[in-house]
């Protein structure tokens, strides 16, 4: 547990929060939210031991551990992604090697001798740590970590050094969720996310087996994650039970509490005072006004701080286009041998809101630029609709700003006609107040000039806007500033975006970018998922139907005597995978790996590995059989491989001596290879037989 107890932080003169009293509890799953430059990050340094309070405490239970994630600024470099992330495993790494050393010396020492009984008895003693902490698996932990985060297995090698800042933060991130530590703290974590890599956070923090505190400008991100809200206002700390939504209704009720307070108290002041100035002068009422002086100074006086002011913009909006506004046919792109795009086929109509979707590297910045004219397809079509005018906001859209101009200069030349009040109050929006307006854009960062170039859009936009992740960078407040504009605006919008809320309140239409296909669906995000889901669903049963055919088959068969071409097949496949299997410690087990297994067909033989392009697209009525044959066999021998690596996982929980430990593990890692080739090889055999 971590406790902040009468705790309270200046920066310079300012006080960021004072008289704070926070309690943090094993497995609380808490949102740490407030106005911008209301101290969020400050607090969460100060929890990670990283800054120091100006008066109050800070304290934590003895021996508990605390990751914690910056918002941006880690560089990694000297390690491949893959060994970076292995560091974070150094000690139980460093009991594996010592385990490997102990089996070495318990080999040539004298069983009798007291050094072997130590050597023996530290040997067990580690071997059960590492079996305790999943030890064994550090691998399959990283690469299930990393897959989750966006790492294809050929980034894997890779050096750290040459990826970009956002994706050093995900290496970061990835090693903090590895270490496990008693309390996350993650600021803004989703910042360099796509949609599908947050979905995947989200649910590896809902399982998470403790506590973590999250600061995030993603509303749904923090609804499905968090069961606590604590919120920095009024330089109080204050806290809401429930999630994200539920910290918004109640902070309404607090709010109309506080004010219905206010008003009361400002009533009994004023009575008081009133009082007092009437009697003020009057010995009679001396002793009574003098009552009434001491009751008015003893008054604690109820604040209520300045809201920041809601901004409720309107786009200007554009002339109509006509009802097609964009069609595509047979479009392909591709860069070199790269295939990014490939046949096709899509159209959006005046007055849809469509969101892309689609893992990283898809193919969606592409698709939108093909939309936009900036690239050209390498076959195919696109053909934008009568009168329509496209206007494209790219992710690096800040390039084509002018440097040298001032940032309001700049945004009143592209809306002469909206008042400079207005603008500024915009600008404000997006987090440009006082005179950062004046500022030259040259001088701003490349988040800070793509949040002007999207305030300069919303000023002057064409029919047909074309958003690739206008989101980005962008806080709640100016996020519903968008929403709002966008929801009300009358041309057609297409946009990318991995803010799940922003999505599902603006789309109408998802477009899903897939393997090389568009796929169009229906309704929001949420709508899309359980299409999906659905389609998922139905794939399954399907599958296990077919399975149930083919077993059903196989058993009436086996009840008959067996044919020539059953017999044939059986003595074909006996030399590579013999229906009955070997003893080994007692414990069944193929005699040779599955990998090696050949399946008889017309004129020859074709194994698991044989390039597709070799294979005939469709399956002689002998050969579907022999294959079919053969996955039954697969589906019934893979559990029994299974069976025998969870017996002898059991058998090496139970130190007997080192040679048999040693015996057992080579078993051990002989039966898995065996267990995974068989699984490739039924999976691929499942898969021709479903394309016959």
């Amino acid at each position: 547990m971590l406790s902040l107890q009468n705790a309270g932080k200046r920066y310079g003169p300012r006080i960021l929060f004072t008289e704070a009293n926070w309690l943090i509890r094993n497995q609380e799953k808490t949102a740490l939210v407030g106005a911008n430059g209301a101290g969020k990050s400050t607090l969460m340094k100060v929890l990670a031991g990283l800054e120091t309070l100006d008066y109050g405490a800070l304290e934590r239970t003895r021996g508990m551990s605390i990751g914690y994630l910056p918002q941006e600024g880690l560089e990694l470099s000297g390690r491949t992604v893959f060994e970076e992330c292995l560091t974070v495993f150094d000690d139980l790494r460093a009991m594996e090697r010592e385990c490997e050393q102990l089996a070495g010396q318990l080999a040539e020492l004298d069983h009798g001798s007291a050094e072997y009984e130590a050597a023996a008895e530290r040997y067990s003693m580690l071997h059960e740590r590492l079996l305790a902490l999943d030890g064994y698996a550090l691998d399959a932990q990283v690469g299930s970590v990393l897959t989750g985060l966006g790492f294809g297995k050929a980034d894997w090698p890779r050096l750290t050094d040459e990826f970009s800042g956002g994706w050093q933060m995900r290496i970061a991130l990835a090693k903090l969720l590895l270490s496990k530590p008693n309390l996350l703290l993650l600021d803004e974590p989703t910042n360099h996310l796509d949609l599908e890599t947050r979905n995947w956070l989200e649910d590896y923090l809902k399982d998470y087996p403790f506590g973590y505190v999250l600061i995030s400008h993603d509303r749904y991100f923090l609804d499905v994650t968090i069961d606590r809200t604590v919120e920095i206002w009024n330089k109080r700390l204050t806290i809401y039970q429930g999630n994200f939504t539920k910290y918004l209704a109640q902070k309404e009720e607090r709010r109309a509490q506080l004010e219905a307070a206010y008003r009361n108290q400002r009533e009994q002041i004023e009575h008081l005072e009133a009082f007092i100035n009437r009697f003020r002068y009057q010995a009679t009422k001396a002793k009574q006004v003098q009552s009434r002086i001491k009751e008015l100074e003893k008054i604690e006086r109820i604040e209520i701080p300045e809201e920041e002011p809601v901004i409720h913009f309107e786009f200007p909006q554009p002339p109509p286009s006509g009802r097609m506004v964009a069609e595509a046919e047979g479009l392909a792109k591709s860069y070199g041998e790269k295939r990014v795009l490939a046949h096709a086929r899509f159209s959006i109509e005046r007055g849809d809101r469509v969101a892309l979707v689609g893992v990283n590297g898809a193919g969606k910045s592409t698709l939108i630029k093909l939309l936009t004219g900036a690239e050209a397809p390498t076959a195919g079509t696109v053909k934008l609709g009568h009168n329509v005018a496209a206007e494209y906001f790219a992710q690096d859209q800040y390039k084509v700003l002018d440097g040298e101009a001032r940032m309001l200069d700049s945004i009143s030349r592209a809306a002469v006609k909206v008042p400079e009040s207005e603008l500024r109050s915009l600008l404000g929006c997006f987090l440009f107040s006082g005179d950062d307006v004046f500022k030259p854009l040259g001088v701003l960062s490349g988040g800070e000039r793509n949040r002007f170039a999207l305030a300069r859009i919303l000023v002057s936009p064409s029919n047909f806007l074309l958003l690739d992740e206008p989101t980005n960078h962008l806080d709640m407040r100016a996020k519903d500033v968008l929403l709002e504009a966008l929801a009300a605006f009358t041309g057609t919008v297409i946009f990318v975006s991995h803010d799940r809320y922003f999505i599902d309140r603006l789309a109408t239409r998802v477009l899903e970018v897939e393997n090389g296909a568009v796929n169009a669906y229906a309704g929001n995000y949420e709508d899309y998922l359980r299409r999906k889901e659905a389609l998922a669903a139905r794939t399954t049963q399907s599958t296990e139907e077919g399975r149930t055919k083919r077993a059903s088959r196989e058993s009436t068969a086996s009840a008959g005597p067996r044919t020539d071409a059953k017999a044939a097949l059986y003595q074909g496949v006996a030399s590579a995978t013999p229906n009955t299997a070997h003893k080994q410690n007692g414990v069944s087990a193929p005699a040779s790996s599955a990998s090696n297994a050949t399946i008889l067909i017309e004129g020859g033989y074709d194994g698991p590995d044989r390039p597709a392009q070799k294979r005939k697209a469709r399956l002689n009525p002998i050969r579907q059989k022999q294959m079919e044959e053969r996955c039954a066999f697969l589906e019934e021998e893979i559990p029994r491989v299974e069976s025998s690596i969870a017996h002898t996982e059991e058998q090496l929980a139970v130190y007997v001596s080192a040679a048999e430990t040693e015996r057992l593990t080579r078993l051990a890692e002989e039966l898995r290879e065996q267990a995974a080739a068989l699984t490739t090889e039924w999976e691929e055999l499942m898969g021709r037989l479903e394309a016959r």
